[in-house]
């Protein structure tokens, strides 16, 4: 039985043991060789420059193909606006709440290092930077890692005119679906690369700018763990409360096996069928948990929602530069709900949302791998977040729906 566990353990965490293991090999390197370690960083920026080339078409197809193939819209009615004002709410509840955090705790704090600097820096803050963050003067244009936003509008707009024009439109449908395969095995592919190009990576990273950069990662994670276990024992019997009142708190019990389940497989996805169980013990009626959880499975999640904001606030201080502004903190809290509830839903979407932010802000290239390690390293908490909260987000849609005493009378 201890054999089956270990083997059910390494399956689920071994990418990213791998990959944190290369990252520690890459690390202790460069302690270890200090400046020389420059020599790897032509390893680590195949890797870089890969993900970017990549990205484009994925979002592209991924977004624009997975739309295009909907049916049945209308028969999802009220449920469907339902589960998106949740999703939205709750994610722009994390987002605030995770903004205070960081301003109180800096992730960053005290870290100086000498890569170059960012250069544009006030997204949001005026009228026509609004317009060039959402739209594209020309086509080709749009096709670019630096106009992400554009191109994710263009991706839905397209999926939903596919949709529109019926029996023909299911011929690209389908046409998206086969390149969205394409691009997603080319990143698979590229992603057994990872560990070698990360570990260079920060062989030279470390080799260069020294210990300061791994207590500032020390520093963010004993502020993002801590943070998703509060929140959970906190806004979940909050939310719970809301949707059912007191029995709606008593029925947090059945979120312990998805919360166990996500932890064990970092996978939202995997967690699905224990679920759908929790859902069912719970009193949420059929239908609901069966819309509301597969969707939630890839586009609820405020768990990214919180590590969103923290490797923005984390890059700010990265950079010497003052996370503060109403247009910085409107901009966070923006691709922070994007990143929790769109982008969650394209595969790849952690690695996108973070390249999405590296563009939007101005940082350089060299901030993505920086943050994406972020990413690694917090997923574990997270994905514990984002699978339980979907038992919650079931319960609240059901409150809207069915009123509120839906489990009084599922009690009866």
């Amino acid at each position: 039985m201890d054999k089956l566990n270990k083997k059910g353990i390494w399956k689920a965490y071994r990418f990213s043991i791998i990959l944190i293991g290369a990252i520690l090999i890459g690390t202790l390197i460069g302690l270890k060789m200090g400046g020389d370690a420059k020599i790897f960083k032509p390893l680590g920026d195949l890797f870089i420059n890969g993900m970017f080339t990549l990205v484009v078409p994925l979002v592209l197809v991924t977004i624009s193909g997975s739309i295009s193939a909907m049916s049945d819209m209308k028969r999802l009615g009220k449920i469907l606006k339902s589960l998106l004002f949740i999703f939205f709410g709750t994610g722009a509840i994390a987002a605030v709440l995770v903004l205070i955090v960081v301003r109180i705790f800096p992730p960053a704090k005290g870290v100086v290092l000498n890569i170059t600097q960012a250069t544009t820096l006030k997204p949001f803050s005026t009228g026509s930077q609004i317009v060039s963050a959402l739209t594209v003067t020309d086509f080709p244009q749009l096709i670019s890692r630096k106009n992400m936003l554009p191109l994710i509008i263009f991706a839905i707009v397209f999926g939903i005119c596919i949709n529109a024009i019926g029996e023909k439109g299911k011929i690209i449908a389908k046409g998206l679906d086969a390149l969205s395969e394409v691009f997603l095995k080319m990143v698979s592919l590229l992603m057994c690369y990872a560990p070698i190009g990360l570990g260079a990576y920060f062989a030279a990273l470390i080799g260069e700018y020294g210990k300061n950069l791994i207590g500032s990662y020390a520093r963010a994670l004993a502020i993002y763990y801590p943070l998703c276990f509060i929140y959970m024992l906190t806004f979940f019997p909050i939310y719970a409360y809301i949707s059912g009142g007191k029995e709606g708190v008593r029925s947090l019990k059945h979120i312990f096996s998805p919360a166990i389940t996500a932890v064990a497989t970092q996978s939202s996805i995997a967690t699905l069928p224990v679920n759908l169980e929790a859902c069912e013990n719970i009193g949420v009626p059929k239908d609901i948990r069966d819309i509301v959880l597969p969707i939630g499975a890839t586009a609820h999640m405020d768990g990214t929602v919180f590590s969103t904001i923290l490797k923005i606030s984390f890059l700010f201080g990265i950079f010497q530069i003052p996370f503060t502004g109403i247009g910085t903190y409107i901009s966070a809290i923006l691709l922070a709900i994007a990143g929790g509830v769109v982008m969650s839903g394209v595969p790849g979407g952690g690695l996108i949302g973070e390249m999405l932010i590296v563009t939007m802000y101005g940082f350089p290239p060299e901030a993505f791998p920086i943050i994406a390690t972020i990413g690694y390293l917090v997923d574990p908490p997270a994905t514990m977040i984002n699978a339980s909260g979907d038992t919650i987000a079931s319960m609240l849609v059901t409150r809207i729906v069915e009123g509120k005493n839906w489990l009084n009378k599922k009690l009866v």
